[in-house]
């Protein structure tokens, strides 16, 4: 191997291994050097190697001691030499980890991992999700991109933070796009609207350039860009605006005994909704026979999509038909 290669591959390791192979190679030369000089004291060069790395550490046990003088003047030189390099060796180790937390705090370190959720923007609605996946999930692992975030502490949020601009394809393989399990954009309201829809529909396109299969879930504050989503890449479209209305509708219009807002809000904490394909021996009964089926596997029935169309609360005796779909709620540890 020539020197320029060598040399080549040598600076291309991380600094830590570097001095670790210099630290290896200099105990080595004075473990084989104290065992010539001293035989009798050293039987062997591993002894030797041994007194070499314990005395560079300044440990000391005293197990092997050179007693002649150019042992010795071998032992001073050794100490001037192999101590200071492992105490740096240790200090550039400790300034490294701390370097590395700091870069992880702030959003510099990629992502390894795989199957993760990205949550894109930083706002209540994304903090309070964290919160719940972190205490009802704890299993899901979970990567935050923003732009106007400086710093996020995992101590604080259990994320893997991503400092940057989600529209941009460096910044998505940081936080390992092509291997995670789904996506969230959320809307950023401190924008006007339509600025607002148009950044999540342009970062809808850089991840479905980046991962063509990847679920993408994006919130849509205006009803006309729900189709330029769709067009984006979307796979489903979280529409806001239209689900707050009808709640407000809800609670200015609701029965005085009633209270809307904590009824979906504890129901959406609690349970999850569910899907299902019409099982064969479901076909052509009634929505009422099902529901009671459904109810002692711990599942409530509440409606039925047909050709697209929700029928939601349907009549006891309405007959539940071949290729419906049965709208349902679980338990979220279901």
């Amino acid at each position: 191997m020539s020197v320029r290669l060598f040399k080549q591959i040598y600076f291309k390791l991380p600094i830590f291994v570097r001095l670790l192979l210099v630290i290896f190679i200099l105990m080595c030369f004075f473990g084989t050097l104290i065992h010539l000089v001293e035989p009798n004291q050293f039987p062997s060069i591993f002894d030797g190697i041994w007194w070499a790395f314990v005395t560079g550490a300044t440990v000391g046990y005293g197990d092997y001691v050179p007693l002649t003088i150019t042992g010795r003047i071998v032992a001073i030189s050794l100490i001037l030499t192999g101590g200071g390099l492992i105490a740096f060796y240790i200090s550039t180790i400790s300034a490294a980890t701390v370097q590395h937390e700091q870069d992880l705090e702030h959003g510099k370190v990629a992502f390894k991992g795989s199957n993760h959720l990205i949550l894109i923007g930083w706002n209540e609605r994304t903090r309070q999700l964290i919160e719940f996946i972190a205490q009802s999930s704890s299993h899901i692992r979970m990567v935050l991109i923003d732009t106007t975030l400086e710093h996020v502490a995992f101590s604080d949020y259990p994320v893997h933070f991503i400092q940057g601009d989600p529209t941009e394809d460096a910044i998505l393989e940081k936080a390992n796009i092509k291997l995670a399990d789904r996506v969230l954009i959320t809307a950023d309201i401190t924008k006007r609207e339509r600025e607002a829809d148009n950044f999540s529909i342009l970062t809808a396109v850089a991840i479905r350039g980046n991962n063509a299969s990847i679920p993408i879930i994006i919130e849509i504050l205006a009803a006309s860009q729900i189709e330029n989503a769709h067009r984006a890449g979307a796979t489903t479209i979280l529409r806001s605006n239209d689900f707050t209305s009808a709640l407000f509708y809800h609670e200015l219009s609701r029965d005085t005994k009633a209270r809307p807002f904590e009824d979906i809000f504890f129901m959406l904490t609690s349970q999850q909704f569910h899907h299902a394909s019409l099982p064969e021996e479901f076909e052509n009964m009634s929505f009422g026979d099902i529901a009671n089926i459904q109810r002692k596997n711990q599942q409530i029935l509440i409606g039925v999509i047909r050709n697209n169309q929700y029928m939601m609360n349907p009549t006891f005796e309405f007959v539940v038909k071949k290729d419906d779909i049965l709208i349902g709620l679980i338990p979220w540890n279901y």
